[in-house]
Formats: C-alpha cells, structure tokens, sequence
C-alpha cells in the first residue's frame, strides 16, 4: 500500500517498440513508496524511454505496468500528475538564458494556477504569497540548494551553475509540485566521483523523504533497485544490497518539466521571493 507520499511502481513484461525496433522489452519491477530505482545501461540502451513510460509520458506496446496504483498505460494522464521530470533532452530541460529566481517564479506559479485549489486561487495575495514562499523553501532544503553560495545568489542564470548545482535546481523545480514520483535522466552523466556521490546522496535523500524516485544511470550505487537495460532490449532487475550507504554515488543531471509559459510573473509569488530574499 502506498504511503501518503511515494508511490508503488511495478512492472511485468514491460516493453515498447519504436520505429526501429524494441526500445525495451521483458522488464519486471516491484519498488514500494519511498524506494530509489536506478535504470542502468549504456547510452541508446532504452534507458530514457523506460523512465518516460513508468512516469506515463511514452505508451507501452506490451505488458502491464502501474505507478501509485494507476495503471499503464490507460491512466498515463493520472500517473503524469503524481509525477515530475528531472532534465531529460528534448522533453524537460532548464533554459540556460533564465535565472533561478526566474525558474522557481515560474514553477511557483504555474503550479498555483494550474494544480491549485479554486479556493488557492481566489485567497487573498498575502495568503498566496506565503504558500508559494513555503514550497519555494521546501523544495530548496530538499534538494540541498543554498542560493546565498551561488555565484549571484538566486539572479545567477542557469548557464553559470555547476551541473551538481543544475541537478539540485532541477529537483528542486520537480519537488514544488510535490510528486509522488521523481524521475531524473542522466544522473551520472559527466560528473566526478565526489559529484556522483553527491548527486546519489541527494536523490537517496529524496526517497528516504518518502517520494518515489526513478534514476537513469551508467552505473548503478549501492541501495538502490536496479533495473538493467542493454542494446538488445532486454532488461533484467535486482534489488541492491544493503550496501554501505557511504558508498560513491553515481551522478546527476536533473530539470524540471519545461513549459510553454512565458516568464510571466505573479505578483503574489514574486512577493514571496522579495520577503525571503529569493527573488
């Protein structure tokens, strides 16, 4: 049974086919609420359409497959809901031209207008103001990301960041929709030793917060369920041991699903950054 914050994800027979063959096929998985799941496999192995098809943005071609409940892929409209993309091209990515004020604004806002209640949306501006402010500050503590130590403080555009700094930014933007599921393409990519650690340590955070966590990797950590792709499609899962939770961790790389929004701005939001000096 789900907590009041992860979601369950499981999966038998899993596969989807392209145009140039299986992207991946024979995937089986059982992951309670709260667990972190590494995707493991090459580059082209079918690692990104796996995790886009378990947060129910690609439609399988067989098998059965449900995150929190929700069946795939007749409830994939449901299961996008509980669920929020870290940075995967061409789909969700930070726009390197905006700062990250701009991008925790935005994500504030469009998640106020667009998720809120009727009564959320007709509440007084101070009122409004306060709740955006108290997401914004969630979602930064989660995602371990102090703005006073960025270069210019939450005005540094996305470009300047560091790619852990963008992986941090990016589940912060996921986590203020307070998902039940967070999916994260390319954790490890171009990234350190102590980076990749770092990076797995956040992620690990998230899930022991108890949100769901789905992660494509090249190599997979310690503690975590790892689900095996390769180039033939077939895939393969194994829970990990409960290795030393000190061991390296494998990288990041995290956005948040981009809209189409214009870098509009409301103003009981952008007063909730003037009162904690986040904006």
């Amino acid at each position: 049974m789900d907590s009041p914050h992860g979601a369950a994800v499981t999966a038998e027979d899993f596969g989807l086919m392209g145009p140039r063959g299986w992207a991946f096929r024979g995937v089986r998985l059982d992951a309670p609420p709260g667990a972190l799941v590494a995707i493991e496999g090459p580059s082209g192995s079918g690692r990104t359409c796996l995790l886009l098809a378990l947060t129910g943005r690609m439609r399988p071609s067989e098998g059965r497959a449900e995150a929190g409940g929700l069946r795939l892929p007749r409830q994939m409209t449901a299961v996008r809901r509980i669920s929020g993309l870290g940075p995967v091209p061409g789909v969700s990515e930070l726009d390197p031209a905006f700062t990250v004020a701009e991008h925790l604004r935005e994500r504030a806002l469009l998640q106020r207008r667009y998720d809120g209640s009727l009564r959320a949306l007709l509440s007084p501006r101070a009122e409004r103001a306060a709740a955006a402010r108290n997401r914004i500050d969630t979602a930064l503590d989660a995602a371990g990301l102090d703005l006073a130590t960025l270069p210019k403080a939450e005005r540094t555009s996305v470009r300047d960041l560091e790619r852990l700094e963008a992986l941090r930014l990016s589940v912060a933007l996921a986590l203020i929709g307070r998902p039940r599921l967070l999916a994260v393409d390319d954790t490890d990519l171009k990234l350190s030793d102590a980076e990749r650690a770092a990076a797995w340590q956040l992620l690990r955070s998230v899930a022991d917060g108890g949100t769901t966590v789905l992660a494509v990797c090249s190599q997979a950590p310690g503690r975590a369920i790892t689900v095996r792709t390769d180039a033939t499609a077939t895939t393969d899962i194994a829970a990990a041991d409960a290795a030393d939770a000190s061991e390296p961790a494998e990288a990041p790389g995290a956005t948040t699903e981009k809209t189409t929004a214009e870098k509009t701005t409301d103003e009981g939001t952008a007063d909730a950054f003037a009162e904690t000096g986040r904006a």
